[in-house]
């Protein structure tokens, strides 16, 4: 028989930290604390220790799995989570041990991806990213089985069993991995073609609860779930904004980042993620009021580096300036341009600067000066208003307008190719004379 019969249902939790003297394996607390929270789980204790190195057998030592085993008997505790990666060995010697359910923080983060999950693709992902721990784990479930390798009427099923498992994971993962393919392929269409429509992509990264929910909502009037925990929301959204100066732009809200993000995780929402790797530009949002902000920065850019976004221009936003004595604020460099701001998307302080920022970065290189625009013209001069590119308008003697224009290239581009018509910018020396090459908008 199994060495214990293995709780399905209960969410009294115990949690493990241990202190580790590797800088690159230790964890944080009380960010362990909010996934256990996150995932549902009710805190009935926390036990701490410190080792030099994990344990090869238990990840901990006999002796404080003795004393975890004692603390989840007195608490009826249904599992207990473990703030560190167990290999699939430590992880079924503990269940042994401990008699209930062990959980890793890469267990505990694909359960909170598997609850927050809402379209269709992101369900997928989450399968796959699931099975693909699974497939390594698979003998806990089995090890009363897996010994009986002998004896009349009980040779093999076990081996038998866990084969046929692995087979079915195996075959389920093939035909995820096709799945999500056509999604890939049917969102690169959609990239390709805003590529067309010369479409500037802006998207929002940042660690988990950094407020980019919050501040896509403030930006676009979304209405996209947001909400003081970790990984309130998976699914991207994207949204397209006017901005004034820069004309139209998506804007996309992308899933949060966690330090040591689990693998099979980055790998199943590599294609959620192609939006970040195909940006025009990233507002890498941070929380300006977790005193651990600069290790978050950190984090969030070995992610984009594995994702291949390491090299696309980033404007740091510095949220939740409400809970600082901070004013909102645009920090610019050397040369001038934005590359920090600071404001609340919960209170909307320096929303506007945000959007100045944004504009001038995406302006760089823009074209400006007078646009001569006839009568019968009025869908070109209708396009320049929706664009925010006419900065002032005057009417000639002949019912002509004269718009002084500031747009990108792009939408120059854009607009020729769609009015076809060509456009020549003049500038105010030129609009004073009354020579004919002022006409700047002539059929082609």
């Amino acid at each position: 028989m199994n060495l214990f019969d293995r709780p399905k249902v209960g969410e009294n939790a115990i949690l493990v930290h241990i202190d580790l003297k590797s800088e690159g394996q230790r964890e944080q607390l009380q960010e362990f604390k909010e996934l256990a929270v996150s995932a549902g789980a009710v805190i009935k204790d926390v036990i701490e220790g410190s080792r030099d190195t994990p344990d090869s057998r238990y990840f901990i030592g006999s002796g404080k799995a003795d004393e975890i085993a004692a603390c989840a008997e007195d608490l009826q505790a249904d599992l207990v989570l473990f703030n560190h990666t167990l290999s699939p060995s430590q992880e079924r010697n503990l269940e042994a041990r401990l008699k209930c359910r062990v959980l890793d923080r890469t267990g505990l983060i694909l359960d909170i991806f598997a609850q927050r999950a809402r379209s269709f693709e992101g369900k997928l992902q989450v399968e796959l990213a699931q099975l693909r721990h699974l497939s390594t784990r698979l003998v806990r479930g089995w090890t009363h089985l897996e010994r009986q390798k002998g004896g009349i009427g009980l040779r093999g099923p076990g081996e038998t069993q866990l084969e046929t498992d692995r087979r079915l994971i195996g075959d389920r993962i093939k035909q995820l991995k096709m799945r999500l393919k056509k999604y890939a392929e049917q969102r690169h269409l959609g990239s390709r073609a805003r590529k067309r429509a010369e479409l500037a992509t802006v998207s929002l990264v940042g660690y988990t609860n950094a407020g980019k929910s919050s501040l896509f909502n403030n930006l676009t009037g979304a209405e996209v779930y947001a909400a003081d925990q970790l990984f309130a929301t998976l699914d991207p959204t994207l949204r397209k904004m006017d901005l004034v100066g820069a004309g139209q732009v998506v804007l996309a809200d992308t899933v949060g980042f966690i330090r040591h993000l689990p693998h099979d995780l980055v790998e199943a929402f590599r294609s959620t993620l192609d939006e970040t790797s195909e940006a025009t530009v990233l507002l890498h949002v941070i929380d300006a009021s977790d005193p651990e902000h600069a290790k978050y920065i950190e984090q969030v850019n070995q992610v984009l580096a594995q994702i291949g976004a390491e090299d696309i221009p980033q404007i740091q936003v510095y949220n939740k300036i409400d809970l600082l004595d901070t004013e909102a604020r645009i920090d610019r460099n050397a040369e001038g341009l934005p590359y920090r701001v600071w404001l609340s998307a919960h209170t909307s302080e320096g929303i506007e600067l945000l959007h100045q920022a944004l504009a001038e970065y995406l302006m760089q290189g823009s074209v400006s000066g007078y646009l001569k625009v006839l009568p019968e013209q009025g869908d070109l001069r209708a396009a320049l208003y929706r664009l925010g590119a006419v900065i002032n308008e005057r009417t000639g003697a002949e019912g002509e307008n004269f718009l002084d224009v500031r747009l990108s290239k792009q939408d120059l581009a854009r607009l020729t190719k769609q009015y076809s018509v060509k456009l020549v910018l003049q500038s105010t020396e030129l609009l004073d004379t009354k020579d004919d090459h002022t006409m700047s908008a002539s059929n082609a």
